[in-house]
């Protein structure tokens, strides 16, 4: 190898020719293939999503092992107190995410219940004095400030605590890095904007966020604090990498859906179900650990709770339904409305994303427009929101009073089915039951069970028509806000309305109707089946639901999957996060890697000794995040070199070379290094921060004619497919191994052809960015869907 030769080449396209000429002449695919090398323009790649409010750039993960030598030989001097230490802290970390997350779920829950109560005890003594006037300007001017409170915060604060969260946490676990997601500012705004927002009476819960909570609160303990004050502990050098973070981002989550819920095998279901993208039996466990003391913080304080001393509703929020007491008992005709429940709920369910969809695109062309639109926004559904729960009770009609039942009728202090509002003493008003308290406390009323002339058709008629605008109104606001608790609240009015018309041919109790219900509603727009399950059997503490509840959430998730995808991809297509799902398009299996590598732009490789020159000009020069090692000329172990062999040494990453550019390492003469040479200037620790840029690094004329030894800083194993796989396999072996960056190398090994043909990333493998780039597949997709 001359010295003036450096091994940084782009492939050319012609070189790719032999492979895209290869054809199975017995193939029934040829008329599929023939059109897909006359695209209209490049495939692509720009890395741009909608973080927050505003379009920023995103990274993905690196979620594969890299051995280079630094790692290999910080495993093999890791003694077994430091292998101890790792698993120790593993478990620290679990316990710590659980007992935190336990802790603020139970702050947020008494600081809810104790505002709203106070407030809307306020206002109920104002309508007994009959100061209705006052009463409503009370409660929409208390509802503003609340609403005001929680959309200052995430608009001038925290744009990415505004919404569920959700969406991003499942973006971040299949491989998306988003920025500012698990920050400190993040983590206070989502907690006190929850606070604002849950007690102002918005339709949105708290339990979205608390996933998002739980989340940020293991982030930010796996690195060791916020990004400017980290603890530079000696133990957590072992988290600083992208693999243990996604492990503990995944207790976070399942500790928030616990809390949400107080459902421990829930919370660890929904994680596997319906976040997590990659998973294995040690996670298991770990998360589950999680749960469990999120679960026995929130036991302790129900017990203290149970004396009426945290809250004005639902002894602090922390107990919502229990549906325990009562016998359920089914007949042959009970499958009937039961499967009814599951088709409505399909349909209701996708019927909602639909529109949700566009109420969420109608939100983005006005948040565009600044930040006093989107505080302007929450305001006007906050006063909507006010004048319906206080107007619309006095469209229902006063009920008399059961003597019978054992519960206190009528009254207007803390929880209760029974309302009085404006009706006469002995009488109570079913709407205003459901619209004047507190969100929890709505739905531990219309679960509630043996009350089978409590609710009016009318009042659940005008409840779920409410709550249906409100829903679609309310979530996309700059406020946190969650999906389940509003879906919730939707489905029990219909399914209890189901009851009341089936009337005496049925014997399941109109509370558990109510359940089926919003269980129903919940798999049809979220598309969720076993962890809904379970949580709403941990919920409802009543075992025999199982079948039915089974049975529903089945037929609700088959019928709303045939109209569009569940809600929380809806949100990641929206925002254009590149989320990969789990099955490959079919016509991927008819279109290999190497027309897809075709429609990229050449990939840059480089040598193994390198010079620096080279180096600063491709990281100036292109915008890839990893590039191939090659070395040329080299001798195989056994036999001898053929002419321009070569070998592919592995993949280094731009931060690694951003590193080395940063901390000089740099050689006067073009040489391998020794392996202490490189320890002396790089730790494993080093080379997992992904900080730095090429601007920041000054590089001097004299410089740029040195060297750098690129081979103990390369992955040398990276992942490799042939150019003739399939685009359907590569991009499932992607997904399940977690990687950033797939080699794609060539089928012949000859002479003067390239040793790598291309690299695969996320945005290649798109299903959405693969048909813009080749129009004549879409086209071949849509007749074999008529076909």
């Amino acid at each position: 190898m001359e010295e003036d030769h450096f091994c940084t080449s782009q492939l050319p396209a012609e070189k790719q020719a032999p492979a895209m000429e290869e054809r199975d002449p017995e193939s029934n695919s040829s008329t599929l293939q023939e059109p897909l090398l006359k695209r209209n323009r490049t495939l692509s790649s720009t890395p741009l999503a909608i973080v927050g409010t505003k379009v920023s750039h995103i990274e993905s993960l690196d979620y594969e092992i890299n051995e280079n030598d630094l790692f290999k030989h910080d495993w093999r001097s890791r003694s077994k107190v430091q292998v101890l230490q790792y698993v120790f802290l593993k478990w620290s970390l679990a316990f710590l995410v659980g007992g935190l997350t336990g802790l603020i779920a139970t702050l947020i829950n008494l600081a809810v219940e104790n505002i709203a109560g106070y407030k809307i005890l306020a206002v109920v003594n104002l309508i007994k004095e009959e100061r209705y006037l006052t009463g409503l300007a009370f409660m929409t001017g208390v509802n503003l400030v609340l609403t005001a409170f929680a959309a200052v915060l995430c608009v001038f604060f925290a744009p990415t605590a505004a919404g569920p969260g959700i969406p991003e946490i499942k973006a971040y676990l299949n491989g998306i890095d988003t920025p500012n997601m698990f920050g400190a500012a993040t983590l206070l705004v989502k907690i006190f904007g929850s606070i604002g927002a849950v007690s102002a009476g918005l339709d949105l819960g708290k339990e979205g966020p608390l996933v998002h909570i739980g989340s940020c609160i293991a982030s930010l303990l796996g690195q060791g604090g916020p990004d400017n004050y980290r603890l530079k502990w000696r133990w957590l050098r072992y988290f600083n990498n992208d693999r243990d973070r996604r492990d503990i981002i995944t207790c976070g989550a399942s500790s928030g859906v616990c809390a949400a819920f107080r459902s421990p095998v829930g919370g660890v279901l929904f994680a596997l179900e319906e976040v997590a993208t990659w998973w294995r039996s040690a996670l298991l466990w770990r998360t589950f650990f999680s749960t469990a003391v999120v679960v026995v913080i929130l036991r302790a304080f129900i017990e203290i709770c149970n004396s009426g001393r945290c809250g004005l509703f639902g002894s602090g929020g922390l107990i919502m339904f229990d549906v325990s007491s009562v016998e359920v008992r089914y007949h042959v005709m009970d499958v009937i409305p039961v499967v009814l429940i599951g088709v409505i709920g399909g349909v209701l369910g996708s019927l909602y994303n639909y529109l949700l969809h566009k109420v969420l695109r109608l939100y983005n062309l006005i948040n565009e427009k600044g930040k006093f639109h989107k505080l302007l926004l929450a305001l006007t559904v906050s006063i909507f929101t006010s004048v319906c729960l206080y107007c619309l009770p006095f469209l229902a009609k006063c009920q008399p009073c059961d003597p019978s039942l054992p519960e206190i009728c009528p009254t207007n202090t803390r929880s209760g089915n029974f309302k009085q509002f404006n009706c006469p003493d002995g009488h109570y008003n079913d709407l205003a039951t459901l619209l004047l308290t507190t969100n929890d406390d709505a739905v531990r009323n219309i679960f509630s069970t043996n009350t089978p002339t409590e609710f009016q058709p009318m009042s659940l008629v005008i409840f779920f028509i409410l709550y249906c605008i409100l829903g679609l109104f309310t979530f996309g606001i700059a406020v946190p806000s969650g999906l389940f608790l509003p879906i919730i609240l939707m489905g029990s009015a219909y399914g209890r309305l189901l009851a009341l018309a089936m009337g005496s041919y049925t014997k399941i109790d109109q509370g558990l109707y109510a359940v089926l219900g919003a269980a129903s509603l919940m798999a049809g727009s979220m598309r969720m089946t076993v962890s809904l399950c379970v949580i709403f059997l941990e919920l409802t503490n009543n075992l025999l639901l199982l079948p039915i509840t089974m049975i529903v959430l089945l037929i609700a998730k088959s019928v709303g999957d045939s109209f569009n995808p569940s809600i929380y991809d809806i949100i990641l297509e929206l925002k254009g996060l590149p989320f990969l799902d789990a099955n490959p398009e079919s016509w991927m299996r008819n279109f290999t890697v190497a027309e897809l590598v075709d429609a990229k732009e050449p990939v840059v490789t480089l040598c193994g000794v390198e010079k620096v020159s080279k180096i600063v000009d491709v990281l100036r020069n292109t915008s890839h995040h990893g590039f191939p090692v090659v070395d040329e000329g080299v001798v195989p172990p056994l036999g001898v070199a053929a002419a321009g062999a070569t070998e592919i040494h592995g993949l280094i990453l731009r931060a690694h070379l951003v590193q080395v550019l940063k901390k000089k390492w740099f050689l006067q003469e073009k040489r391998r290094t020794d392996e202490w040479e490189v320890r002396e200037k790089f730790s494993s620790v080093d080379l997992a921060e992904r900080e730095g840029r090429i601007e920041e690094v000054a590089v001097t004329r004299e410089e740029m004619e040195m060297y750098v030894d690129l081979h103990p800083l390369t992955n040398s194993t990276p992942f490799t497919v042939v150019e003739s796989m399939s685009v359907a396999k590569a991009m499932v072996l992607f997904r399940q191994v977690g990687l950033r960056h797939l080699l794609v190398v060539p089928k012949y090994q000859a002479a003067g052809i390239p040793p790598v043909v291309g690299i695969l990333t996320r945005q290649d493998l798109r299903a959405h960015n693969i048909l813009t780039a080749f129009p004549h597949l879409a086209r071949s997709k849509s007749r074999g869907k008529h076909n």
